[in-house]
């Protein structure tokens, strides 16, 4: 139940740059000198694969950045405000978020990881592995039980992931013929063979593995830990999805911090040049002599001193820990935006020598206009492509930087905080590998299609690798 919603910086800002890339569609849709390279686009089946994942992972971010205070109820028909915040997510999913274990335990265990002193019922004290309180408790006998089960659970789980394949598949059909005005087994058969203009059966093929790894993850996670528990005994399963968010955040709203530095002075460094190219151009030089992870950890060291002072500000750990977020964003944009601004200047250098905007100039049209109408459409490609080639690297520096313990609170989830904590988790015996693994697993996922598909974005708004083919 929902008492009460809560919007932090991030989650505010994260549905603005939502707002803006539904604009920027619209503006696109209209033009086709930006349509035609998404047409191209959709047309790569590498594209409208990895889009597929990115969409999957996206849709958690959203969802874990809806937050509100969940209503606890005290007496018959009375409610009262919890002080806790959680997310839309964290809703979905309170089994994995409220199910803790005493310590560590293997992925799809019935059992702690390391052995303790039990007493058994008849006063013998032995030495063994004790049972999860959540993982596997309904087994009976687990050394006998536990593989038969897992087998089951996997089957159903994969059967449903198939069923409900099979539904979105016969929907995705369906509405593609009633849009070309065709039958839908012909339909069927022109998805099937590959013979579509925009590749559905990639789509399909992805959609599919995707939701049946969705239905045998939670089939699996519902009755286990499915990749295991940490130290504290929480869920890696839970905290590797919670990270969805942080990642995802510090890619995009990086970006949206320093793309209006890159676009506005890399535009006016080329176009009016003289004395404020060169004031431009030493700002960013000067900005770039200085090393980045120094000036971030200045940063964040600066703002835990604030944070100390002032703890009467925040209200929970959550607000507090998002504000660090935010704020490494907005450093992290600062040191990121010099590149971007590079390829902008030499681009509006080239553009202000052309044939319509000599004309323009000539006939007294004001440099507002002239930017806005002549330089900035055609410059768009160049951010684009820029945006999607920097947002896995952005993913990667909030690993990097959290290992170091100066990119996000540590009681905020992250595959950085979970990789950092797996130090020493790797050099105990016996070995628990399993948080390294998932961090690094999804990470893994989320890098390699966000470049695969900034591949085929470049691809298609690269005009000199458009001309040879």
């Amino acid at each position: 139940m929902i008492d009460g919603w809560v919007i932090l910086w991030t989650d505010a800002l994260v549905f603005l740059l939502l707002v803006f890339s539904l604009v920027f569609a619209v503006y696109a849709s209209r033009r086709e000198h930006l349509r035609a390279p998404w047409r191209r686009v959709a047309r790569s089946g590498v594209g409208m694969g990895t889009l597929v994942v990115l969409a999957f992972y996206l849709l958690v971010g959203l969802l874990d950045s809806i937050h509100f205070h969940p209503s606890t109820i005290v007496t018959e028909g009375e409610k009262s405000q919890s002080a806790e915040v959680i997310s839309l997510f964290d809703w979905m999913v309170t089994p994995l978020r409220v199910r803790q274990e005493k310590t560590y335990s293997a992925p799809l265990a019935a059992r702690l990881y390391a052995k303790e002193s039990m007493e058994l019922a008849d006063g013998r004290v032995v030495r063994d592995y004790p049972r999860l309180l959540f993982g596997g408790a309904h087994l009976q006998d687990p050394d006998r039980e536990w593989g038969r089960d897992i087998l089951r659970l996997s089957l159903f789980g994969i059967l449903k992931g198939a069923l409900v394949t099979l539904v979105l598949s016969n929907i995705l059909i369906a509405l593609l013929a009633a849009r070309a005005g065709a039958d839908f087994a012909c339909q069927a058969r022109l998805i099937l063979t590959g013979k579509t203009p925009i590749p559905w059966r990639v789509v399909l093929v992805t959609l599919g593995v995707l939701v049946i790894l969705i239905f045998w993850a939670a089939e699996l996670a519902a009755n286990y830990h499915l990749l295991g528990t940490d130290k504290v005994g929480e869920d890696v399963f839970y905290q590797t999805l919670k990270s969805i968010r942080t990642g995802l955040l510090i890619g995009t709203l990086t970006t949206l911090v320093m793309l209006p530095a890159a676009i506005l002075l890399g535009i006016m460094a080329g176009y009016f040049r003289g004395w404020v190219d060169d004031i431009i151009q030493y700002t960013y030089t000067t900005l770039n002599s200085i090393p980045g992870v120094l000036l971030i950890a200045a940063a964040i060291l600066m703002l835990q001193i604030y944070m100390s002072n002032h703890a009467e500000e925040f209200n929970s750990l959550i607000e507090r820990a998002d504000l660090r977020l935010l704020f490494l964003c907005i450093i992290l944009g600062v040191t990121s935006w010099t590149g971007l601004c590079r390829l902008l200047r030499g681009e509006s250098l080239k553009l202000r020598e052309v044939d319509y905007v000599q004309a323009a100039t000539a006939f007294g049209v004001r440099p507002l206009q002239i930017i806005s109408r002549h330089i900035l459409p055609n410059v768009l490609h160049i951010v684009l492509i820029t945006v999607v080639l920097d947002f896995s690297g952005l993913v990667l520096a909030e690993a990097v930087l959290s290992y170091v313990n100066i990119g996000v609170d540590p009681t905020m989830n992250s595959w950085g905080n979970m990789i950092n904590s797996a130090r020493l988790e790797m050099a105990r015996e016996p070995i628990v590998w399993w948080s390294l693994a998932a961090a690094m697993i999804f990470m893994f996922i989320l890098v390699l299609s966000a470049n695969l598909f900034s591949d085929v974005v470049r691809d298609a708004f690269d005009p000199r690798l458009r001309d040879t083919r």
